[in-house]
C-alpha cells in the first residue's frame, strides 16, 4: 500500500508540485505522474532507459495523436448522422489541425512543464501541439480511453468545436489551390527557392504558377509556410471562382 500511495502522492517537492499542478490541469487525480513527467521531456535531454531506447514525449506524441483522432472520429460519427466519410475525415482535420493543437497547448501553457536543454523561446511553435497530444498519450496509458475521452470533450470539443463555423474554415489553402487546378485542369506548379538575404534566419520564396504564368508569390522560413501563404493570396483572387468549383 505503501507504494501505491507514493505513485498517487509523491514526496518529492517538485514531484509535489507537479502533480497538484497536474491535477488542477487534468481536473482528476493522476495515479502515476512518471507518465506525465515523460510527455514532457524533450529529446535534448538525451535521457536514456534501462535498455537504452531514448525517453521522451516522441513516443507519448504518436499515442496521444491516435487517441484525439479516434475520440474526435466518434464524436462526430455521433454528433453529424448524415455526414459522409469525406465530410467526417475533412472535419477531422480541421479539428485536430496542427494550428490548433498549438494553440490548445499554449492556452494551457503547457511550455512550463517541459524539460530542455533549448531555450523555450528558440523552439518552434509546433512544441505545444507536440505536447498536448503527449499529454493526451500520457492520461490514456494512466488512467484509460474513458479519462482521455472527458478530457478531450472538456478541453477541445467543449472549447471549441463548432460545426456549422468549422464547415467554413480553411485550414490548408495549398490543398485547396490544388483541389480547384486539378478540378479545373490549371498546370500547377511551385518554383521555391531559398532567399535569404541579408537575414542570418535562413527564409525561402515561392512563386506560383499557374499554366505557365506567375499568380502570386509568398516567402516565409519554410517552404511550407511560403507556399502556403502564396496559396492563401491566390484564394482571395479567385475565391469567388473556386468556391463556386468545389
Amino acid at each position: 500500500m505503501k507504494f501505491i500511495r507514493n505513485i498517487i502522492k509523491p514526496q518529492d517537492k517538485e514531484d509535489e508540485e507537479f502533480y497538484v499542478a497536474l491535477k488542477k490541469l487534468l481536473g482528476f487525480r493522476p495515479k502515476n505522474i512518471n507518465y506525465y513527467k515523460t510527455a514532457f521531456i524533450h529529446r535534448s535531454i538525451k535521457v536514456l532507459d534501462e535498455n537504452g531506447n531514448p525517453i521522451n514525449y516522441e513516443r507519448m506524441e504518436f499515442l496521444g495523436d491516435a487517441m484525439l483522432g479516434s475520440v474526435i472520429a466518434a464524436f462526430l460519427f455521433k454528433t453529424v448522422p448524415d455526414g459522409n466519410e469525406g465530410y467526417l475525415t475533412q472535419m477531422r482535420s480541421k479539428i485536430v489541425s496542427r494550428n490548433q493543437l498549438n494553440t490548445l497547448g499554449k492556452e494551457l501553457d503547457l511550455i512550463r512543464f517541459v524539460k530542455s536543454t533549448i531555450s523555450k523561446n528558440r523552439m518552434g511553435q509546433n512544441i505545444y501541439g507536440n505536447i498536448f497530444e503527449a499529454l493526451i498519450g500520457a492520461i490514456y496509458l494512466d488512467r484509460g480511453y474513458r479519462y482521455c475521452e472527458k478530457f478531450i470533450d472538456k478541453r477541445v470539443i467543449n472549447a471549441f468545436v463548432d460545426i456549422p463555423s468549422l464547415e467554413n474554415k480553411i485550414t490548408s489553402y495549398k490543398g485547396l489551390i490544388i483541389e480547384w487546378c486539378q478540378k479545373t485542369k490549371k498546370n500547377l506548379e511551385f518554383q521555391t527557392y531559398e532567399d535569404s538575404g541579408n537575414e542570418n534566419i535562413r527564409h525561402y520564396s515561392v512563386k506560383l504558377v499557374i499554366d505557365g504564368k506567375v499568380i502570386s508569390k509568398g516567402r516565409s522560413t519554410s517552404k511550407k509556410k511560403a507556399e502556403e501563404i502564396a496559396s492563401k493570396r491566390i484564394y482571395f483572387v479567385y475565391q469567388d471562382e473556386i468556391k463556386n468549383m468545389l
